[in-house]
């Protein structure tokens, strides 16, 4: 099968003919239809405190079709994504495939799809997992969509660690993907106001189409004072969706006295600002990783109902033979929000 396989930073990734993953016990292989690209993998293949080695297929954000299931409980034919968990060793060696504890992705030990050659991702014809991990897509759930499952459960996971409560006034900062998921399960939280801070045009146009009930261009307008005029007041919630240094210190700036930071960018290098900032408001600071299985039914669940649309954020689809250029791309992104791959297309 072919695949785009990273081998060196500073390298594109490479259009490569690999063996096509065989399913064993309890495993399913999928045609993948369609696969996002994430910031993850483009944090993962750039200098910082983690990159995923040499001979890694990246990419998580997938859905297809089941070619191939060592379950009985899974056919060929179906429709299907899942979570990148894969059990460790000891949870193998005692017959399981997941984690023993069940703590998905918040295991120490997990290795996560697309981030290790032992554990290969879907930026490929082909794609394997463990079926404790596999989600059927509802019907009326396309590939496509299906594809935006994990990105739009890290907003709903974000918003649920924030306890967002009818009425309340929140500001997110940046319109990526994440931003605009968080947008989206805020205002259906029930807050009164959701704010978008984001650089980006197109990521401004999409975050009213996904939930925002402002926007603010922090180039042009100061962030904290333009919140206070469209929300008549402070955020009573700030989503850090940027992941640059800096950010969570802005987050202090603008919070009010026991405000709530909920950091879910994704920062690879050190940063530093003034905790007593933070320490003079009593700031409730929460950092937050990925979602759970139950995050998960739960936005397939709200896809299948029309009650959220990921259409305006996916902006991009490419090819296999431009992914590459497409991903390298992204480390700039100019019009770009969501990015996918049709390896089969």
């Amino acid at each position: 099968m072919r695949a785009a396989v990273f081998h060196e930073l500073g390298k594109p990734l490479q259009i490569e003919t690999v063996a096509k993953p065989q399913a064993g016990r309890g495993e399913i292989v999928l045609k993948v239809h369609y696969c996002g690209i994430c910031g993850s993998d483009l944090h993962s293949t750039h200098p910082g405190v983690f990159v995923v080695p040499d001979g890694t297929i990246l990419g998580h954000e997938f859905a297809g079709e089941i070619v191939e299931s060592g379950s009985p409980l899974w056919k060929v034919g179906e429709m299907a994504t899942a979570l990148p968990n894969n059990a460790c060793e000891d949870c193998l060696k005692i017959g399981l495939m997941k984690c023993k504890d069940d703590m998905g992705i918040m295991c120490p030990r997990n290795t996560l799809t697309g981030f290790h050659p032992s554990a290969q991702g879907a930026y490929a014809e082909y794609v394997k997992f463990s079926c404790e991990e596999a989600l059927r897509l509802p019907t009326a759930v396309k590939s496509r969509e299906g594809a935006a499952v994990e990105p739009l459960a890290v907003g709903l996971h974000a918003v649920n660690k924030a306890k967002v409560a009818l009425g309340e006034r929140v500001l997110i900062l940046g319109g990526g993907p994440i931003g605009l998921a968080t947008a989206v399960f805020s205002k259906l939280a029930g807050a009164r106001d959701v704010v978008v801070s984001e650089f980006a045009p197109a990521r401004r146009e999409a975050a009213g189409a996904m939930g925002a009930t402002g926007v603010i261009d922090p180039s042009k307008q100061d962030v904290a004072e333009t919140f206070a005029r469209l929300a008549g007041g402070p955020p009573d919630v700030v989503f850090e969706c940027v992941g640059v240094p800096g950010m969570i210190g802005k987050a202090v700036d603008y919070s009010h006295t026991w405000g709530r930071i909920v950091v879910v960018g994704v920062c690879m290098v050190e940063d530093a600002w003034v905790p007593m900032s933070a320490i003079f408001k009593e700031t409730n600071i929460q950092y937050v990783l990925g979602y759970g299985r139950p995050d998960w039914r739960l936005v397939l669940d709200m896809l299948d109902s029309g009650r959220i649309d990921p259409r305006p954020m996916i902006t991009d689809i490419v090819s296999m033979d431009e992914l590459p250029s497409a991903f390298e791309a992204l480390r700039k992104p100019t019009t770009q929000i969501k990015v996918m791959v049709r390896p089969n297309g």
